[in-house]
């Protein structure tokens, strides 16, 4: 067999193998996501709508040191800090963020602000439904990133109940001895 006949046999057969492809699939059934109606539930670790977290008396996390806003690379972020008072206290540090926004129209949920974010106070959640009919409703303000406040907690602006400094806030707590 010369080498023209191996290639006029392999041009011959590449297109038949194709179809071949073609017409094992043709009759097999299509699959279909059912999307809005049945929501597939997504992976443990997905990156998804952020959340500005909550300590246990109700007391905001953020303490509005920017960092989130410094390591996000499509600059989606944007904090503004204040100071905290005792008359209005709305988390245990020296400031808290009073300007919290972030931009889901250049947010790429790559969680570099997470990793930033020195007291856990950002985290994301698996909410992945962000679309929505106007520009402006996608940029969420620092009420909408808020978690809910949960039974036994107040909401701010109150004094620290949960001590008498903010290290009490962040020191971790005593684990109970095995017996």
């Amino acid at each position: 067999m010369s080498k023209d006949d191996r290639t006029f046999k392999e041009r011959f057969w590449d297109p038949v193998s194709g179809f071949a492809v073609t017409f094992g699939t043709q009759f097999k059934k299509p699959v279909t996501e059912q999307y809005p109606q049945q929501k597939e539930p997504t992976e443990e670790r997905f990156h998804g709508r952020h959340q500005l977290n909550r300590h246990a008396d109700g007391l905001e996390k953020c303490v509005g040191c920017e960092l989130c806003a410094w390591a996000c690379p499509a600059d989606a972020i944007y904090v503004e800090g204040a100071s905290n008072t005792e008359e209005e206290r709305y988390s245990p540090g020296e400031r808290y963020g009073r300007v919290y926004q972030i931009n889901y129209l250049r947010c790429i949920l790559c969680g570099l602000c997470i990793e930033a974010c020195p007291t856990r106070a950002l985290t994301m959640t698996n909410e992945y439904e962000l679309a929505d009919t106007s520009r402006e409703s996608l940029i969420y303000e620092k009420q909408d990133l808020l978690a809910p406040l949960e039974e036994g907690m107040e909401a701010p602006p109150h004094p620290m109940f949960l001590g008498n400094d903010e290290s009490s806030y962040y020191a971790p707590e005593p684990k109970e001895r095995a017996r």
